[in-house]
C-alpha cells in the first residue's frame, strides 16, 4: 500500500510558488496546504493555488491530517525546522541547504535513522545535465578513475531581493557563501556516488564595497566578511575538487555548472555554453578524441541560441531556465506534470518526484540525509578554514545509509518499488 502525502508548505516566498503546482499534480499527493509568518503571503498563495492556510508551523507539525512538511523558509532556518518536523513524526522535503550547523545535520541524520521517515533535500545540482552526463560516463567506466573536478555557483548579490525579509534584511543577506555550497558540491559528488570529502582548505574574498552586508562587528548574523569563497577538497577516492561559491561576481547564467571533470581515461569540459567530452582512443592510446556534446546537455532554447552566429551574445541567466535538456531522464516523470515548465533547467520535477516516491514506497530519496550531509558539510568546514586563513581541516562524514534501506534510482522508475 502506497502512503498518500498530505503536505504543508512552510514559507510562501518567491521560490516556493514553483513547487506548489508540482506537488498538487503528483499522483501520490492527496492534499496541499500552506503556512507563512506573514498572513498576507499565505493568503495570496491560498487564492492563487486554491489551497487552505495553516496558521503556524507549530500547528502544521502537530496536525494529524498533515504527514509531510516542505521547508521553504530562509536558508539558515532550515535545520531547526527540519528537526522539529521530524520529531513530530513528519516526512520532510527541504529546500537547500540542509542546515547551517554541523550539529544540526548530525541530529537530522540520527532522527531519520531512528524514525525511518523520509527526508529529501531539493538540490537541483544533482539533476543538472552536466552532473547526469558525468555520472553516466563514470558509471559506464568510460572515464576511468576520477582525478580532478571544478564546479561553481556564481550568483551575484545584485540578483537577490533580500528586502522581502524586512528592515533587517542586510543581517541575513551576509550569510557566508559556504553555508550554502550544495549547488556546487552536488554536481561533483553527485557524479561520484559514495564519494565524500575528507579534508578541505579554503580562502575567502573580503568584500570591499557592500560592507554593510558582508562584514564583522555584527553587520550580519555570522560576522562574515566574505562575499566569495573557494575551497579545495581532498576526496575519499583520492581525487581533488575545487569548489567556488561567489556572491559578488559579474557573471550571468548558466550560473551553476561543472567547468571541468577529469578522469584518467576521459574528461568533460564546459566553456560558456559549449560542452565537450574528450577520451583516449582505446585502439590508439596516443590519440585523443574530442566531441561536442552540447545538444545533449543544453535545453533546446539554449542550444538554438548558441547555434546562431551571434548566439553567445544573447545568452542570459534566464535562457533555458524553465526547460529540461535531452539528457535528463524526463521519461521517469509522471505524465501529470512531465511537460510543465519548472525551474533550474528543468530539475524541480525530478526532486518533487523523488520525495513523493520515497514517501509512497518507503525507499530513500537519492538526495537523502546521508547524501545531503556529504554535499553540505564540506562548506560548513570550509568557512571555518577561510576564517583561519586557509587552514587545512578534516571534514566529518556521517557514513552511508543503512544497508537495508534501498535508494530510488535517479534514472528511472523501478518496477516493484512498492514498500
Amino acid at each position: 500500500m502506497r502512503e498518500r502525502i498530505r503536505l504543508c508548505f512552510i514559507g510562501c516566498g518567491a521560490f516556493c510558488k514553483s513547487f506548489v503546482p508540482l506537488f498538487q499534480k503528483h499522483p501520490d499527493v492527496e492534499s496541499v496546504a500552506v503556512c507563512d509568518l506573514i498572513p498576507e503571503r499565505s493568503a495570496a498563495y491560498a487564492e492563487k493555488f486554491g489551497v487552505p492556510v495553516i496558521a503556524s508551523f507549530e500547528e502544521a507539525i502537530h496536525r494529524r491530517d498533515i504527514n509531510a512538511i516542505a521547508i521553504f523558509t530562509q536558508r539558515h532556518l532550515h535545520g531547526p525546522l527540519v528537526i522539529a518536523a521530524l520529531k513530530a513524526g513528519k516526512h520532510v522535503y527541504s529546500a537547500v541547504p540542509c542546515a547551517s550547523r554541523i550539529e544540526e545535520i548530525a541530529e537530522i541524520e540520527a532522527l531519520v535513522r531512528q524514525s525511518r521517515l523520509t527526508y529529501s533535500m531539493g538540490e537541483t545540482g544533482f539533476y543538472r545535465a552536466a552532473t547526469i552526463f558525468c555520472r553516466r560516463q563514470m558509471a559506464a567506466g568510460h572515464m576511468g578513475d576520477f582525478v580532478y573536478g571544478e564546479a561553481q555557483y556564481n550568483h551575484d548579490q545584485r540578483h537577490f531581493d533580500y528586502t522581502r525579509n524586512g528592515p533587517d534584511w542586510r543581517r541575513v543577506a551576509g550569510i557566508p557563501p559556504m553555508l550554502y555550497p550544495t549547488h556546487s558540491t552536488a554536481m561533483i559528488l553527485g557524479a561520484l556516488p559514495g564519494v565524500f570529502a575528507r579534508k578541505v582548505a579554503a580562502f575567502g574574498y573580503t568584500e570591499k564595497y557592500l560592507t554593510d552586508i558582508f562584514g564583522v562587528n555584527g553587520v550580519n548574523l555570522w560576522n562574515n566578511p566574505f562575499s566569495n569563497t573557494a575551497m579545495l577538497l581532498q576526496l575519499s577516492n583520492g581525487g581533488i575538487a575545487r569548489i567556488s561559491e561567489n556572491r559578488r561576481v559579474a557573471f550571468a547564467g548558466p550560473n551553476t555548472y561543472i567547468s571541468q571533470f577529469y578522469g584518467s581515461n576521459a574528461c568533460y569540459e564546459f566553456a560558456v555554453a559549449h560542452h565537450y567530452f574528450s577520451s583516449w582512443d582505446p585502439a590508439n592510446p596516443q590519440k585523443l578524441r574530442m566531441q561536442e556534446v552540447s545538444q545533449q546537455l543544453l535545453p533546446p532554447s539554449v542550444f538554438q541560441v548558441i547555434s546562431e552566429p551571434d548566439g553567445p551574445q544573447k545568452i542570459s541567466e534566464n535562457v533555458g531556465f524553465w526547460e529540461s535538456a535531452p539528457i535528463q531522464p524526463t521519461g521517469r516523470i509522471p505524465e501529470s506534470y512531465r511537460q510543465d515548465k519548472n525551474g533550474h533547467n528543468g530539475t524541480h520535477h525530478f526532486l518533487v518526484d523523488d520525495f513523493c516516491r520515497a514517501v509512497a514506497t518507503g525507499r530513500l530519496s537519492p538526495t537523502n540525509i546521508w547524501t545531503a550531509a556529504r554535499f553540505n558539510l564540506p562548506g560548513l568546514v570550509a568557512h571555518q578554514s577561510a576564517l583561519r586563513d586557509g587552514e587545512r581541516m578534516d571534514v566529518p562524514d556521517l557514513g552511508d545509509p543503512p544497508a537495508d534501506w534501498k535508494v530510488l534510482d535517479p534514472e528511472k522508475t523501478t518496477p516493484g518499488e512498492e514498500a
